[in-house]
């Protein structure tokens, strides 16, 4: 099987819609990936929800231990954890009000992509959400 992302102008469509992100595997450190992409993603206006059991907060916002810790609707669930974590993350994506599930670069699982593709959701996989946000506005 092979990971079909939607196109870029769709991608767009998804990014100007979107107001709320839930970060899977947000760290607090600022050297770290997720910490700078979702600080440039809160820079640009998103709310940005940290999910990290290990950590107490991360860009000023507290963090919840999993995405069933947050109320009400996520736009977007991006995840930067091991490629061989997506699956467990697409399971707890199904349980919770989400529109979009978004792999980072480099993170790609055949198996958590069809899941949640037969359930009807949006899968994007391997694109940093920053870049596509800066080749999309």
């Amino acid at each position: 099987m092979t990971i079909e992302n939607p196109s870029r102008e769709e991608i767009g469509a998804i990014l100007k819609k979107a107001k709320k992100i839930a970060v899977v595997g947000l760290s607090n450190n600022p050297e770290r990936t997720s910490y700078q992409v979702s600080k440039a993603m809160q820079d640009a206006g998103y709310e940005i929800i940290p999910v990290n059991p290990v950590i107490d907060e991360a860009l000023g916002v507290k963090a919840v231990a999993s995405l069933k810790d947050i109320n009400g609707h996520i736009d977007i669930v991006n995840v930067f954890r091991r490629s061989e974590q997506l699956l467990d993350v697409a399971k707890e994506f199904l349980e919770i009000d989400s529109d979009i599930f978004w792999a980072q670069l480099g993170l790609v699982n055949e198996e958590a992509y069809k899941l949640l593709k037969e359930k009807g959701n949006t899968v994007i996989m391997d694109r940093c959400i920053k870049v596509e946000h800066a080749l999309t506005k």
